[in-house]
């Protein structure tokens, strides 16, 4: 079974940079495609980025396009979300995702099989 866990949310500047990280335990991470997601207060969850299981294939949210980076390290069992030139709108709760199916970036929250609990991230000055 596997487990996700996110960490490295916390407070940032606007025009600020963050990484977050996923670490997975309880399974091989190579085997699965890894979607990312956040939820604002008061709004539904929305997919910002998605990877495959290679790390060959990427996609991200308009919203986000040209200032997050997704990326992974198969041998740490680790995924990672860079995000720099942050905004007050990027404010959420960013949660990882983990499924052997390939949904791209249109991935149904309910269809995703592993879910973290989610990290806190803050852009505010």
């Amino acid at each position: 079974q596997l487990q996700l866990v996110e960490s490295g949310g916390t407070l940032v500047q606007p025009g600020g940079s963050l990484r977050i990280s996923c670490v997975a335990s309880g399974s091989t991470l190579s085997y699965y495609n890894i979607y990312w997601f956040r939820q604002a207060p008061g709004k539904e969850r929305e997919g910002v980025s998605f990877i495959s299981a290679s790390g060959g294939a990427t996609s991200y949210a308009d919203s986000v396009k040209g200032r997050f980076t997704i990326s992974r390290d198969n041998a740490k069992n680790t995924a990672y979300l860079r995000m720099d030139s942050l905004k007050p709108e990027d404010t959420a709760i960013y949660y990882c995702a983990a499924d052997t199916a390939y949904y791209g970036l249109g991935a149904p929250p309910d269809g995703l099989d592993y879910w973290g609990q989610g990290t806190q991230v803050t852009v505010s000055s």
